[in-house]
């Protein structure tokens, strides 16, 4: 649990720094927003996202529903259902990239460029998914058809995290480059 409450600790002090930068930043288009609020602060969520790779879950789904569910309440006693965390996650997107970006290694020379689909929801689902309608686009890769977004990263040799982008699903794999390989320098190894 140390881990957990160390991910905690480094993802609030960010959030704390970025919530009001994001807020003043949001456009609008000059309609009222309603934006339900949330028992989970931001912070919370990002943490249980972020802890999930730790897990030894396959999905979410499960994720959320036997070991969050089960064993972390104590730690996050206001816990959403995980239906309301889904809905949850489009606030999400843009903190989360945030955060990562402040995470960024060092150039060492070497780095690594790679891209994974992110399906953000079933394939027999995709005509009536609702959470991400608009942002996320399908695709087909060479595992098969999926609906929502691509993660492109790059690492350098020691794994440290030095550029990523998110991109819709049905975004060519070489867009990208250019602007993620923008103030890097050396070697750059690609799939």
């Amino acid at each position: 649990m140390d881990q957990l409450i160390a991910i905690f600790c480094d993802i609030d002090d960010c959030c704390k720094a970025f919530e009001p930068v994001y807020a003043r930043r949001l456009l609008h288009i000059g309609q009222r927003q309603r934006t339900r609020s949330t028992t989970l602060a931001l912070s919370e969520m990002l943490t249980l996202l972020v802890y999930f790779h730790w897990s030894h879950y396959r999905t979410f789904k499960h994720y959320c529903t036997e070991y969050v569910a089960v064993h972390l309440r104590p730690y996050f006693p206001q816990l959403v259902s995980y239906h309301r965390f889904i809905e949850l996650l489009p606030r999400m997107l843009v903190p989360l990239c945030g955060y990562l970006a402040t995470r960024k290694g060092c150039c060492t020379g070497m780095a690594f460029i790679d891209s994974t689909p992110l399906a953000v929801c079933d394939n027999h689902r995709i005509a009536t998914h609702k959470v991400f309608e608009g942002l996320g686009s399908p695709w087909k890769t060479s595992m098969g058809w999926f609906y929502g977004f691509k993660l492109h990263l790059i690492v350098n040799d020691e794994g440290e995290l030095l550029a990523l982008l998110v991109t819709p699903g049905n975004v060519d794999d070489r867009r990208p480059v250019e602007r993620l390989v923008t103030g890097l320098g050396g070697q750059l190894f690609g799939d």
